[in-house]
């Protein structure tokens, strides 16, 4: 009995497969290398603004002074809430002066005892300058979502962020784990993504004293523009922003409830009417993500 002849096609296939395999682990390890490099330049993208106060040095948000932001707006932003971008950042005293506002709302302590007004006018302002200021930063720039890459890079509503007392917030914990859960739907005709699609930025700071008349006068506002809401009456429908759909839950659990939570500050009473009825069809309006820049809304009439 003879021993077997070796099977060298059989030996040459081994071969192979062992080099395939040892070539797919290597592809693997250089993925993992460069998905390492990227998450770890991703993290080192975080940008803060204001500064870290003292405890001794904290406030109550009762006591922060928005009118330095105010005097900022009033002198940038127009009537229908397109902002001066460009002016502003030729502005060095006015750049200076926004980056010491956001260090005053950095002095503030939130475990210490604030009115409802005060803390919503607080994150509403917030959210909003902080939104400024990253646009500013990326200044001249024709969309936020420019800034907002899905998977790797700076993104400006994660990874722009204020310090506040012991912590830090971005835009999104601004939103959703703070003005969100304060049980004003409002909210949402106040804050401002710096786009056309968003409600206007007004041209002053929210405060506590004036915070219902002014959520009331941006909210009706933001109706009254035919881009956000319009009503056929005859044909019963309802076309509206996709704000009421990506937010539907803070207006009510169902699409009844949310037509008849913004009934009041629809424009004209049919419409009023209608929305309050739960009998409209509702459709969404296309969302427009140009940024609100005054020179290029001038460029485009």
């Amino acid at each position: 009995m003879t021993r077997a002849e070796p099977n060298f096609e059989l030996r040459g296939e081994l071969g192979m497969m062992r080099k395939r395999h040892v070539m797919v682990a290597l592809g693997l390890v250089c993925v993992v290398v460069m998905l390492t490099a990227q998450l770890e330049c991703h993290a080192s993208e975080n940008v803060a603004l204001g500064r870290a106060w003292p405890s001794n040095q904290q406030v109550s948000i009762d006591q922060i002074d928005h009118h330095p932001y105010s005097m900022l707006l009033a002198k940038y932003t127009d009537a229908t809430g397109m902002v001066n971008y460009s002016a502003w950042k030729a502005s060095k005293e006015d750049m200076r002066t926004l980056d010491h506002y956001l260090q005053t709302l950095s002095q503030a302590n939130t475990s210490k005892p604030a009115s409802r007004e005060a803390k919503l006018a607080f994150w509403i302002n917030a959210y909003n300058a902080v939104t400024i200021r990253g646009i500013l930063r990326e200044y001249p720039t024709s969309s936020i979502r420019d800034h907002t890459p899905l998977v790797m890079g700076y993104n400006i509503w994660d990874d722009l962020k204020l310090i506040v007392g012991e912590n830090r917030y971005s835009l999104n914990q601004m939103e959703h784990n703070i003005l969100r859960k304060m049980g004003e739907p409002r909210i949402h005709f106040a804050i401002v993504c710096a786009s056309i699609g968003c409600p206007r930025l007004l041209a002053e700071a929210y405060t506590a004293d004036r915070l219902e008349q002014q959520l009331l006068e941006n909210t009706q506002y933001f109706f009254s523009d035919q881009s956000k809401f319009h009503a056929d009456i005859k044909q019963k429908k309802i076309h509206i922003s996709p704000i009421l759909k990506w937010f539907g839950g803070d207006f009510g659990s169902n699409l009844a409830q949310r037509m008849k939570t913004i009934s009041p500050y629809l424009p004209d009473p049919e419409s009023r009417e209608l929305a309050a009825s739960g009998t409209a069809s509702v459709s969404y309006l296309d969302y427009d993500w140009n940024l609100n820049d005054q020179a290029a809304h001038a460029a485009t009439k």
